[in-house]
């Protein structure tokens, strides 16, 4: 169900939005499945309610909303990003996401603060980890000035912004700045948290694929100080 406002402060308007919206809470709420919705729930350490839409279906329900639609401004997809994330169930949140992951290209550098608001509202890795990887990277790849705002999201005291930055280059292969990518590692190395040391071992281990002696030399030499899921996630394919 929508709330009351499906405007928070700072929303673009977007007669695009208002239309995705409208076909998307009918088409969404006419597929719900409680019982299903409450295992989603709990998957995801209950961060959020769901609707209860199994993934195949959702798909070819959104197709269905976005179907004769305009292809959409930055305007527009901030919009739609920010309206989802109103909305309580967790379904119109990857509706969002995967949007943002299609029309990227039409984006500029603007859309970055949107996506913060979007990494570290009610997060968790299933909706933080394709923006990190989908939207983030490709923003930072088309504009390099986003590599200093990388550099303050890697200290960030909240994980989720630390995290997408550690995950951002996750598919630029030849395109990685190393220097960053390593650099991310070292200086998060000691954290507690297990995303981030998990994180540290995917971005490791992505990389590995394309300077895989690159990589283990760096995890050798940082052996004491990254923790030992880290390592095991680096050198898993090596």
């Amino acid at each position: 169900m929508r709330r009351n406002d499906p405007r928070p402060p700072g929303t673009p308007h977007s007669a695009l939005a208002d239309t995705l919206l409208d076909r998307l809470t009918g088409a969404y709420a006419g597929a719900a499945d409680p019982v299903r919705a409450a295992a989603m729930a709990a998957y995801v350490k209950d961060v959020s309610p769901f609707l209860g839409i199994p993934a195949p279906l959702r798909r070819e329900l959104s197709k269905a909303v976005t179907k004769d639609t305009p292809a959409p401004g930055e305007a527009d997809c901030a919009a739609l990003a920010l309206r989802c994330w109103t909305l309580a169930e967790r379904e119109y949140r990857y509706f969002a996401v995967d949007y943002l992951r299609r029309h990227v290209s039409r984006c500029s550098s603007a859309l970055l603060p949107v996506v913060r608001h979007l990494v570290v509202t009610d997060p968790w890795w299933d909706t933080v980890d394709l923006l990190a990887v989908h939207t983030v990277g490709p923003l930072v790849a088309a504009d390099p000035a986003l590599r200093a705002v990388m550099d303050e999201w890697i200290g960030d005291e909240d994980l989720w912004p630390a995290r997408t930055a550690l995950l951002h280059q996750l598919r630029h292969k030849d395109a990685t700045d190393t220097g960053r990518l390593f650099g991310y590692c070292r200086r998060q190395a000691a954290h507690p948290d297990f995303f981030i040391r998990k994180a540290i071992g995917w971005s490791l281990r992505e990389y590995a694929r394309t300077d895989p002696d690159a990589v283990r030399a760096f995890v050798e030499a940082e052996r004491s100080r990254l923790s030992p899921l880290s390592v095991r996630e680096a050198l898993k394919n090596l």
